[in-house]
């Protein structure tokens, strides 16, 4: 997980340090100048909301001054390459890189050839460690887990363009590292068999797990980045694959349901599953600030 002071990847995640980083999420009683005098910057080369945001919140309720860099305006526009954009903001004297970028393995690259914590904000479709992060802090929170993050007993669905999401990645190593099971579901292209191969089950009949799971983690279809190859239509995929009013009534008392957003709603998630009682959409989105706060606490200020 931790990889000297750069946070890359969730595969072979290490247990005692996801468990580590979550209880220091989760306690959230930092100094607010614990990181007093230090810089981050957000190196943004792909467009985000949540992340963007939640890393620079997270920085600033530290007492960190935060540089937001995006792609658009930068010297990246002018054909700079990533790394030289690295090192120019690192020669500037900044504490830490919180890097997002389409190409998939750029942060551990970048993080190999800088002297400064590189935190991996999402990079093509390899890994987001810090979502994966934020979704068991919620999965903890709202099954009470939180007195040792044991997760053994409780079964993940993640379902939807499997293949396409670093988001999936990243939380089938952190997920299963913390003792959970995952399934996989989608249709055979956005979540084939070979998935298995990263320690979970692949299924492709969505209905065969609703009433077996005790998370329901929809993925949205990635376009941009060639998911739904071969989809009739999002009317299609919504009636074999979308978290639908009758799915939702079959899911397990307790069981709840994530997006790690954006939502595509009516194609892999209805408005009455995103906005029901079992939701906790937006307390992801509230502890992303948690845990990018814990990240950035451990990656400068050694706590």
């Amino acid at each position: 997980m931790w990889s000297g002071h750069h946070l890359i990847s969730m595969e072979q995640a290490d247990p005692a340090q996801a468990r580590a980083l979550l209880a220091l999420a989760d306690a959230d009683d930092f100094a607010p100048d614990v990181l007093k005098g230090r810089s981050v910057a957000n190196l943004f080369f792909e467009d985000s909301t949540r992340t963007r945001v939640s890393f620079s919140l997270a920085a600033q309720r530290l007492g960190a001054h935060v540089v937001d860099l995006t792609g658009k305006g930068s010297s990246i526009s002018k054909g700079e390459t990533l790394i030289d954009t690295a090192w120019t903001i690192e020669a500037m004297g900044v504490d830490a890189l919180v890097i997002r970028a389409g190409q998939s393995g750029v942060c551990g690259l970048i993080a190999e050839r800088v002297g400064i914590p590189v935190i991996n904000a999402g990079d093509g479709t390899h890994q987001h460690p810090t979502q994966a992060l934020a979704d068991a802090l919620t999965i903890g929170r709202a099954f009470s887990l939180d007195q040792g993050w044991d997760f053994s007993g409780v079964r993940v669905a993640i379902v939807g363009d499997v293949v396409s999401s670093r988001v999936a990645r990243s939380n089938i190593g952190l997920l299963g590292a913390l003792g959970a099971r995952v399934v996989l579901a989608g249709p055979a292209a956005m979540a084939p068999d070979s998935l298995a191969d990263l320690g979970c089950e692949v299924v492709h009949d969505f209905d065969a797990v609703i009433d077996q799971v005790d998370v329901m983690m929809m993925l949205r279809i990635q376009f941009e980045r060639g998911g739904g190859e071969g989809l009739d239509s999002t009317a299609a995929y919504h009636r074999a694959f979308g978290l639908t009013q009758d799915r939702v009534d079959r899911m397990k008392a307790g069981a709840i349901v994530m997006h790690p957003g954006p939502m595509n709603r009516g194609v892999e998630i209805a408005d009455a599953a995103a906005d029901a009682q079992r939701s906790v959409i937006l307390n992801q989105v509230t502890h992303g600030v948690l845990v990018r706060k814990a990240a950035l606490a451990q990656a400068i200020g050694g706590l």
